[in-house]
């Protein structure tokens, strides 16, 4: 019995790491480790005053697929495609790295969204969850 408690705890402990290790750890500007955008920036839970406007072109494609704005400011996201765009943050499919971004999910033809205010600096990046390899839906936003 001993050596089956023994097992269960180590099981627990290096589960427990690896999921810890999954979803960044850590503080919440610290590299996450992991693919995407290489930061972890909490989100403010409000929608802040906007810092930049990046839109979804005809072309389905975001332009400027990089933006700065100050902490506490948000993103205005723009659907000027004929497509609906799910907006996230990376990495895909966890969108962990930046929640704030999460607040523009389905981003429909012609809808305009703001992302939640970025509580910290960082860099977030951002993909559409439905083409997370299409590069024309991929950006970052940088937060000074």
């Amino acid at each position: 019995m001993r050596g089956v408690k023994a097992w269960l705890r180590v099981a627990v402990g290096v589960s427990t790491m690896a999921l810890l290790g999954a979803c960044g750890g850590g503080s919440p500007t610290s590299p996450s480790g992991g693919g995407g955008s290489g930061a972890r920036v909490t989100s403010t839970g409000t929608v802040g005053a906007s810092g930049a406007t990046i839109t979804i072109g005809a072309n389905g494609a975001v332009s400027p697929s990089q933006v700065t704005i100050a902490v506490g400011q948000s993103v205005t996201f723009v659907n000027s495609s004929t497509s609906v765009h799910d907006m996230e943050s990376d990495p895909h499919p966890d969108h962990t790295n930046c929640p704030s971004i999460n607040n523009i999910n389905i981003l429909s033809p012609g809808q305009t969204k703001l992302t939640f205010g970025f509580a910290g600096t960082g860099s977030c990046g951002f993909h559409d969850h439905n083409n997370p390899d299409t590069a024309a839906l991929k950006g970052t936003i940088v937060i000074q």
